[in-house]
């Protein structure tokens, strides 16, 4: 195997082992709250924490779930560069919505997508946020404001950055996509709830 193979190997493995880490299922139950797998729609993730009724819980979820991308990407970008770096977002992402130790059923990626825009080039994170907070104040819907900031994320990274970023920010929106293929079908039929409603949604 070539020797400039491995830090890209190293930067998945890595990626994946701190998006693994269930934050929102370690956090609830810390808290008293029982096994968030039990609660909503199962998910591990900070929409279904908030769930629970406690929002700080599922704030520090949030934040949490954000920085399991950060941290690696950070550590492989210092020791192995950019691509490498990239590559860790990938694997973080894989971590947080396939992770080994929950049978490969985590989360959908939301807020390790921020965190992984956030640092691998910011001002593209902060645009998802800007279009996930714009959508959600305008339509009321969780999913659909995460799914729009996704779609359009690649196509900043492409402008603002570089053709590299902007494939890497494709397939984590496209690996999100799949994670929300259920909302997407009660959003064509017109049954995915608004935030607030209470219901069980994904």
């Amino acid at each position: 195997m070539p020797a400039d193979i491995l830090p890209l190997i190293y930067a998945v493995v890595l990626g994946y082992l701190f998006g693994s880490i269930p934050f929102g299922l370690i956090l609830t139950r810390a808290a008293g709250l029982g096994d968030i797998r039990q609660i909503g729609s199962g998910n591990i993730g900070a929409t279904n924490v908030l769930r629970t009724g406690n929002r700080p819980i599922a704030a520090a979820t949030l934040v949490l779930d954000a920085l399991k991308a950060v941290v690696p990407i950070l550590i492989a970008r210092h020791f192995w560069g950019e691509d490498a770096a990239r590559l860790a977002a990938l694997g973080a992402f894989l971590g947080h919505c396939f992770p080994v130790w929950l049978g490969f059923k985590g989360g959908k990626g939301v807020a390790v997508m921020i965190g992984s825009l956030l640092a691998l080039h910011w001002p593209v994170g902060l645009i998802f946020c800007a279009v996930w907070l714009l959508i959600a104040l305008a339509r009321k819907m969780s999913s659909l404001a995460a799914l729009t900031a996704a779609a359009t994320a690649p196509i900043f990274a492409y402008v603002l950055v570089s053709e590299r970023l902007a494939i890497v920010v494709l397939v984590l929106a496209l690996l999100l996509f799949f994670q929300h293929r259920e909302n997407i079908a009660r959003l064509l039929k017109g049954t995915e709830p608004k935030i607030g409603d209470g219901k069980k949604a994904g």
